[in-house]
């Protein structure tokens, strides 16, 4: 897939340097050198969500990655790629607000989805394992891409051209069928954090749809009750005006 030129919006670039610093200092240095538990207690473990009460974690998850180098940069240059031009469209409050939904999302759906597994099947591998990374964030603003620019062309693979909303939809094709030709868990790779990225972006953007479209017929109808027709049945007098 080929991108245009990013620009580095407010909230995009601070959510950068977050995201790196955290990784760098408390995870690399702090976990990795030092063994100071940072990932237990802020990563996103299911179990102790629901045990535990960690209601934390669910927001925290998502500012951590693993160790490996790809995994932080992989999810920045989709963040900036994908964010910055919505962040443009948007503003910066309802970006953030977005940005933050479609992660608290992804979590809360996969919570949940590993709960009801755990339920059926008996397995508990889900409840202990981690969950880390801004990828069910970055999958909502993917998802608010193809709805908003759907009609762009992109190239897959540099090579396939096809409309951004066919990409998108290709996306969360892979992310399924990953998910159903693994656990729920999703192995080294959270699909089922992937998909509620997507469907917690989904319903953010229904909603604000639902809002604006409340905004618009309250603001009509306040026009249309400050509206006065002004009649002067005078003879050589102006016609009728109508002012606002």
């Amino acid at each position: 897939m080929t991108f245009q030129t990013a620009p580095m919006t407010p909230v995009v670039k601070w959510l950068l340097i977050i995201n790196v610093a955290i990784w760098f200092v408390f995870q690399v240095i702090m976990e990795g050198f030092l063994r100071v538990p940072f990932t237990s207690i802020f990563g996103l473990f299911p179990g102790k969500v629901l045990f535990d009460f960690h209601i934390w974690q669910p927001f925290t998850y998502m500012f951590l990655h693993s160790m490996q180098v790809t995994h932080i940069l992989f999810n920045m240059l989709m963040l900036w790629f994908f964010g910055a031009e919505l962040e443009q469209r948007w503003g910066s409050k309802f970006f953030l607000i977005y940005y933050l939904v479609a992660g608290v999302g992804a979590a809360i759906l996969y919570c949940l989805g590993v709960w009801v597994y755990a339920l059926i099947t008996g397995s508990q591998t889900g409840l202990i394992v981690p969950v880390v990374g801004a990828s069910g964030a970055v999958f909502g603003l993917l998802l608010a891409q193809g709805m908003i620019f759907g009609e762009r062309i992109v190239y897959f693979f540099m090579l396939f051209p096809m409309k951004t909303k066919y990409f998108v939809a290709l996306m969360g094709l892979v992310q399924l069928a990953s998910l159903m030709t693994s656990s729920v868990a999703g192995g080294e790779v959270a699909y089922l954090a992937h998909l509620g990225g997507i469907v917690a972006g989904f319903i953010c953007l229904k909603m604000k749809g639902w809002f604006d479209r409340n905004e618009w017929k309250k603001k009509a109808k306040s026009k249309g009750r400050n509206l006065r027709l002004v009649v002067n049945n005078e003879k050589n007098e102006k016609p009728p005006k109508y002012w606002n």
